[in-house]
């Protein structure tokens, strides 16, 4: 067995698709540079694929220290067995101290099974990542009992310490001059090495926004009321120029689709306005909102939890409230 002491520097999972990076991959990379110069060590992007090389100059861009470049035609789409193979050969060999994935479907897949190869820890759906006072082990914190506590987990006897992050979590950090090392490993991968071949993608066709893009969001819970009532919350995020999203209570109750659910179980939002019509304020929803620039209530129930948290409160019936919003933001726009 390796001594933990050989173990160095912060790798992050590049992870992409025909040929794109996801967003996720830059916003880990953002913070592993912070935890990189916390440890005095290097910040590795891990990009696997086939003809991807052309995305080194972007990883670069956005912190890498050096870019490890696996291409084969066996890793031209994602499978468990070929990008797990490469990516703990190369951990094995290579020896990082730390591996962040991004919590994307791929990643939720990828992340337990490259753990449990390498016989070390994983921490899923972290929200917060640092490292301890003494500079020893990976602190990752993540929402635990159904998001009543927060949880801060360390893996102290086994390397790599691993974590995987939802996007949205992180922002993306600027664009910086840098030259990264580029290291093109030997891939040794077989046929027989992936038990599934991709034979097609199909991809759904839905007229859906990423939530988590949006600059301003009108979000509805259970006190919307009905699914007829969010055409209340369309009609305003329309003239603001956004999406509308959900608590869970709303997904639950098939109002919206599932794409549009903000929080612990949906997606985290960042927007410069989060507008929550009818939504108390569980701590679950909270976490997928809570960083937005600036958050507007609306809610019948003065002592909701949501009120608290809102920098604008406004007490009274949404169906009331949004309409006329909506005729002040047109009112706003037509003067502008």
């Amino acid at each position: 067995m390796s001594n933990i002491a050989d173990y160095k520097g912060v790798w992050v999972f590049a992870e992409q698709r025909e040929g794109e990076l996801q967003k996720v991959s830059l916003e880990l990379l953002g913070e592993g540079r912070k935890i990189a110069d916390k440890l005095g060590v290097k910040l590795t992007a891990l990009l696997l694929g086939n003809n991807v090389s052309n995305l080194v100059e972007e990883l670069a861009t956005h912190g890498a220290d050096e870019v490890l470049v696996a291409e084969h035609e066996l890793l031209t789409h994602y499978t468990t067995d070929g990008y797990t193979k490469v990516i703990c050969d190369l951990a094995n060999d290579r020896k990082p101290e730390i591996l962040f994935i991004g919590a994307t479907f791929v990643g939720r897949d990828l992340g337990p099974r490259v753990a449990a190869r390498l016989t070390t820890g994983l921490t899923a759906d972290c929200t917060s990542l640092d490292i301890d006072e003494n500079g020893k082990f990976l602190l990752a914190t993540r929402p635990a009992f159904g998001g009543n506590l927060m949880a801060t987990i360390a893996c102290q006897d086994h390397r790599p310490q691993m974590a995987t992050i939802r996007p949205g979590v992180f922002t993306k950090s600027d664009k910086v001059e840098n030259n990264a090392e580029v290291i093109k490993v030997d891939v040794k991968l077989t046929q027989e090495d992936v038990r599934t071949k991709v034979i097609e993608i199909v991809k759904e066709k839905k007229d859906i926004v990423d939530i988590s893009e949006a600059n301003f969001i009108v979000s509805g819970g259970r006190g919307v009321g009905s699914k007829e009532n969010f055409k209340l919350l369309e009609e305003l995020a329309e003239a603001l120029g956004g999406t509308v999203g959900g608590s869970r209570a709303a997904i639950e109750k098939e109002w919206l689709d599932k794409n549009l659910q903000v929080g612990q179980t949906g997606k985290t939002v960042r927007p410069t306005i989060y507008i929550a019509c009818g939504i108390s304020g569980a701590i679950q929803h909270v976490a997928g909102m809570q960083d937005s620039d600036l958050i507007i209530a609306v809610n019948k129930d003065a002592s909701a939890p949501i009120m608290k948290l809102a920098d604008y409160a406004i007490v009274g019936d949404l169906t009331k409230v949004l309409p006329e919003l909506t005729a002040q933001v047109k009112a706003l726009k037509e003067n502008a």
